[in-house]
């Protein structure tokens, strides 16, 4: 029996929801499991699967529109199944697209029959053909609404139109480019035709619901030839030849127009002139069809989004000579970065050998590299809706609590000798690679069972103080677009082998998009690694409503004189790491948060986690 897809809740506080692309349309068969469509809240966009495998009979909830929880998106017509009453309704809509067709092209032979006797002259007044045509184009314009993107957003601004007025366009492909506070993404066109008016340019925001531009219809595309009415006035053969070759729009329709235009007016002939080429191009869609969809930069993935186009321009990735690993085959950020690397180790390869040979001969250090520069210098461009977010909360989080960060060196030599000989071992059993953060993870979760204080949210208005029963743990992951910060629950309940695959697995699933609303909130504690990139530490800042935030920076090999039971005070080599911890001092004491960084340097330095690892102390 037919399956109904309804629209699923994607989080705690989510209740609704917005269709933003259909993967498959009425009358395509679908898999169990397979990406059916894409959904848009205020915190995630994400892809729903398919409940059964079968023929997509029926869609309820069209692209751009929003539905509640629960609420019917879609029918599925089983495996076996005639597809019930749903199926026939691609062929019946068909007909029915038919049906209009048919009349509108019934009345087109009646004017062109009586062109033989061209003395008449009611009938050549009798061509409302034509101007039936023009009004109902104008009038048959669909208009480009802005999305509700997030059940929170109420606006968006438009930060690129990737068509221009006059240019043609195909149901589904990239329109525009919008930006609001939580998401970047592209606008689809929601029908085929030419793109008459841009309502909303560049740069400029519109509320959610507002027109953002007019879209004729192949047939209607005619429309912007409304001064051909003049034409049976003064020339009526000429205004009768012109319904003839209107069966096929967009191309000889568009033809006598000009010659009947140029003797009255000059100015109007120069207006249809512009617009000729651009007509002239749908006879020649067909051909470079695929090369138009390269020149979008989506290859032959089809749909690539802003984010991964923006990755891609800024590293130097041609994303036409990517094999994408999503769904479909689709261009993931990921692809990007792995290609960059590629690249830049294939670069880096092909120079080694000369710099190398060099100082064999001449005893002398190879020329460095002189790096290029960064195509973002000297722009000037506003702020991405997230950056402007994060940089309000960043500035709120300092005016809402009293912060400060201390610091403590940790000696990790324990640990790396013990990742050293664990992690072949470790990526084999469980799949993900063994780094420094997990140790610094479990540390801290066991830091704060310790001391509480550290893992608790102050409400000074109410005058209380919550001290969390669970150790909710936030990462901070980089991402194209911004630092987000997902969270890892009851992250105490877990052992090392566990935090670690739970960091990977939400970092991945925060940079490729994938990453569910309800694991970005929640946190009672966050864990920042500034050492990936290098940094020695930083003073972060707290995430709000907590009270804390540990930043770790890089393990490096440095001097350190050390105490040795038989030789005294000695000079070695040791691997070293800051920690920085930023804390709310209206809750926390510089006694608390100093007492939680023993805590945890005692339990770094030990290096007791044979057992978490399965070796032998």
């Amino acid at each position: 029996m037919p399956v109904s897809v309804t629209m699923p809740r994607l989080g705690e506080s989510v209740t609704e929801g917005t269709v933003t692309r259909w993967l498959k349309q009425e009358g395509e068969r679908v898999e169990a499991d397979e990406p059916l469509l894409e959904v848009s809240t205020d915190k995630v966009d994400t892809e729903i699967p398919s409940p059964a495998a079968g023929v997509l009979s029926r869609i309820v909830v069209g692209e751009d529109e929003t539905a509640d929880v629960g609420s019917e998106l879609a029918v599925i017509a089983g495996d076996g199944e005639d597809a019930g009453s749903s199926a026939p309704a691609p062929a019946q809509q068909q007909e029915q697209q038919k049906a209009p067709q048919q009349q509108e092209q019934q009345p087109e032979p009646e004017p062109a029959a009586p062109t033989t006797p061209s003395t008449e002259k009611p009938v050549e007044e009798e061509a409302p053909a034509p101007q039936t045509g023009a009004p109902s184009g104008g009038g048959d314009g669909t208009a480009v609404k802005m999305p509700a993107l997030g059940e929170s957003v109420t606006e968006g601004t438009v930060t690129r139109w990737l068509k221009q007025v006059g240019e043609t366009i195909e149901v589904d492909e990239p329109l525009l480019e919008v930006s609001t506070d939580k998401v970047d993404t592209e606008i689809p066109s929601p029908v085929a035709g030419t793109v008459l008016e841009i309502k909303v340019q560049e740069d400029e925001t519109a509320d959610v619901g507002a027109d953002l531009a007019i879209i004729g219809t192949p047939s209607s595309a005619p429309a912007q030839e409304a001064p051909k009415q003049e034409a049976p006035k003064q020339e009526a053969p000429k205004v009768e030849s012109a319904p003839t070759p209107s069966v096929e729009p967009g191309s000889s329709y568009a033809e006598p127009a000009p010659e009947a235009e140029v003797a009255k007016d000059p100015v109007a002939a120069e207006r249809k002139a512009e617009p000729a080429p651009a007509q002239a191009e749908p006879a020649q869609a067909s051909a470079p069809a695929a090369e138009t969809v390269r020149a979008n930069g989506a290859g032959d993935a089809g749909y690539v989004t802003p984010l991964v186009r923006k990755l891609a321009a800024d590293k130097g990735v041609d994303l036409s000579s990517i094999t994408g690993t999503g769904v479909g085959g689709r261009i993931r950020k990921q692809d990007v970065i792995e290609a960059a690397d590629k690249a830049a180790a294939a670069k880096a390869a092909a120079s080694a050998p000369a710099p190398a040979a060099a100082p064999a001969q001449t005893g002398t250090p190879a020329p460095s590299a002189k790096p290029e520069p960064s195509p973002l210098r000297g722009r000037t461009e506003k702020l991405t809706r997230i950056r402007a977010t994060i940089a309000r909360r960043m500035v709120e989080s300092l005016q809402i609590s009293a912060q400060l960060t201390t610091v403590v060196e940790v000696d990790v030599t324990k640990i790396a000798q013990l990742r050293n000989r664990a992690k072949a071992d470790f990526l084999a059993k469980n799949g993900v690679k063994l780094s420094f953060l997990p140790f610094f993870a479990l540390a801290a979760v066991e830091a704060l069972r310790q001391h509480p204080v550290v893992n608790s949210s102050i409400d000074q208005e109410a005058g209380t103080v919550t001290y969390h029963e669970g150790e909710h743990l936030g990462i901070a992951v980089d991402t194209p677009k911004g630092l987000v910060v997902p969270v890892i629950k009851d992250a105490g309940d877990l052992n090392l082998a566990g935090l670690a695959k739970r960091i990977a697995d939400v970092a991945e699933r925060t940079r490729s998009n994938k990453i569910s609303p309800d694991e970005l909130s929640g946190g009672t504690f966050t864990l920042t690694n500034t050492g990936s990139r290098g940094a020695l530490f930083d003073t972060p800042i707290i995430n709000q409503p907590q009270v804390g935030i540990l930043g770790t920076g890089a393990v490096v090999k440095r001097a350190v004189v050390v105490d040795d039971p038989n030789l005294g005070e000695l000079i070695v080599p040791r691997s070293m790491v800051y920690l920085a911890l930023s804390y709310d001092h209206r809750i926390v004491d510089g006694a608390d948060a100093a007492r939680f960084l023993v805590s945890l340097k005692e339990r770094l330095e030990a290096g007791q986690f044979e057992g978490d690892l399965g070796l032998h102390a």
